[in-house]
C-alpha cells in the first residue's frame, strides 16, 4: 500500500465522517435546540453547509491529486470519485444557491411554495457517504 492509497483512504472516511456529522447530526439537532427559531437556525444552516461545500472541495482536490499519483487504479476507482464530483458539482453550482435563495425568502417573511430541493440534497449526501465508504474501503483492500 503506497502513501496516496493511504491518504485516499483516510481523507474519504473523514470526508465521510463530516457528512454525517453535519448533514445528518448537527442539521436535526440544531432545529430542536430551545430558543432556535427557524430565521436563526436557517441562517446557521446557510453558513454552516456554505463552510461544509468548501471543504468538500478541498477533499475532492486532495483526492484528484492522490489518485494522480497512484501506481494502479481500476476503472471502478475512477467512477466513484468522479460520481462524487458530480454530485459535489450539482449541489455547489445548483442546490446550494437555490437554498439559499429559499433561505432569504423565508427570513424576509415570505413563504416560499413548496420545493422538493432539500430532498435533492439529501439524497446527494447519502450517495456521497455511500460512495465514499465504498472508496474508502477500496483502499484499505490494495
Amino acid at each position: 500500500m503506497n502513501t496516496y492509497t493511504i491518504i485516499s483512504g483516510i481523507t474519504a472516511f473523514i470526508w465521510f465522517g463530516f457528512i454525517c456529522s453535519i448533514s445528518f447530526l448537527e442539521t436535526p439537532v440544531k432545529f430542536t435546540a430551545p430558543g432556535v427559531t427557524l430565521s436563526i437556525g436557517l441562517g446557521i444552516g446557510k453558513k454552516v453547509f456554505s463552510i461544509l461545500n468548501k471543504t468538500e472541495i478541498g477533499f475532492m482536490v486532495i483526492l484528484g491529486v492522490a489518485a494522480l499519483f497512484k501506481t494502479t487504479v481500476s476503472r471502478f476507482e475512477y467512477a466513484l470519485p468522479s460520481f462524487i464530483l458530480l454530485i459535489l458539482l450539482c449541489q455547489s453550482i445548483w442546490l446550494l444557491p437555490a437554498l439559499g435563495r429559499r433561505v432569504a425568502l423565508i427570513q424576509a417573511g415570505i413563504s416560499p411554495p413548496p420545493s422538493k430541493l432539500h430532498w435533492f440534497y439529501i439524497s446527494g449526501e447519502l450517495l456521497k457517504m455511500i460512495c465514499l465508504f465504498i472508496y474508502g474501503l477500496m483502499q484499505w483492500a490494495y
